[in-house]
């Protein structure tokens, strides 16, 4: 679809300005001349939000809002609910996954679309209960690595390789310790992974070492999904995929505005570009991970996780 003129502009608000996207976004949705510029919405109001005992949360925060506010005459509004009656869109760009559930709640309340910046909770049950919520509301929501989308990835995603046996995606796996190992920078190659399998993993072992882990992820029909996770060193992010054909291989690397165009896109027609199912189940890879590693690198159902992590 052809996203709409500025005359149709979309009032966007953001919810957690401790990121850099906040300030990347805000460039490529408000200033006509960046390159890059989408069109069909504009950020007008955020709420700053904030995690006092996240170093990359505090220590930014205050810079992004008075970036906002100066570049790019954003209103810094007190309350979410004040947020809501202000605009038709909201983007939750919280660093820190953990807030994200109470962020989101008095946004489904206003029945507002919304976009939820990565990782879209700080626990699969808070991710599950994020979407459960978004369905009883009728409130569409959608969460992606801005990876996911790259030119470089989808160029490897459309290459004719025959039937996918296997995939390795490999990338930075930085940890933060108030979540879940993968959940903080991982997740960028694991959403990679899934772009090329899709959902339909079964269970996940996890090998671990000083500097690296090695997650695989069986998918349905015997299909195997390799995740190396890099900790250390100056580190790419790089796809490969193996297929009864032959085999195809990322080059390139990609920015942020496919993901913003998405983002309007999904605004706009209120169809969110990635199903609940498969971030949900993005997440249980992941939180899968750290399950398999207590468990000494035992094998995890992915179902049964979920099963037990959508209890109320």
């Amino acid at each position: 679809m052809t996203l709409t003129s500025h005359a149709e502009d979309l009032r966007l608000g953001m919810i957690g300005l401790d990121t850099s996207h906040v300030v990347a976004f805000t460039k490529l949705l408000n200033d006509t001349k960046s390159k890059g510029h989408v069109p069909g919405g504009k950020v007008v109001a955020a709420f700053k939000g904030g995690s006092k005992d996240v170093e990359s949360s505090w220590s930014r925060l205050e810079g992004y809002t008075t970036q906002l506010e100066k570049e790019f005459g954003v209103k810094i509004v007190p309350t979410i609910d004040e947020l809501c009656q202000q605009v038709d869109a909201v983007l939750i760009e919280s660093v820190d996954g953990r807030p994200h559930l109470e962020q989101a709640r008095p946004v489904i309340k206003a029945g507002k679309p919304l976009f939820i910046d990565k990782p879209v909770a700080g626990t699969l049950r808070d991710a599950i209960e994020i979407y459960r919520l978004a369905k009883q509301n009728n409130v569409p929501v959608f969460s992606s690595s801005s990876y996911r989308f790259y030119d470089s990835l989808l160029d490897v995603k459309k290459t004719d390789v025959g039937e996918i046996r296997n995939v390795i995606s490999y990338g930075p796996a930085h940890q933060e310790p108030h979540h879940p190992d993968l959940f903080w920078y991982g997740v960028h190659p694991t959403e990679a992974l899934f772009t090329m399998l899709g959902a339909g993993c079964e269970s996940v072992v996890r090998t671990t070492s000083e500097d690296t882990d090695v997650i695989t992820g069986t998918w349905a029909g015997g299909r195997l999904g390799t995740l190396v996770a890099l900790r250390k060193g100056p580190i790419s992010y790089k796809v490969i995929v193996f297929g009864s054909k032959g085999t195809a291989e990322q080059k390139g690397s990609g920015d942020y505005a496919p993901l913003v165009q998405e983002i309007i896109k999904f605004f706009q027609t209120r169809i969110a570009p990635v199903s609940p199912e498969e971030t949900i189940e993005i997440f249980a890879f992941m939180e899968a991970a750290d399950e398999s590693k207590r468990q000494g690198g035992k094998p995890v159902s992915v179902r049964e996780l979920i099963k037990a992590n959508s209890a109320r």
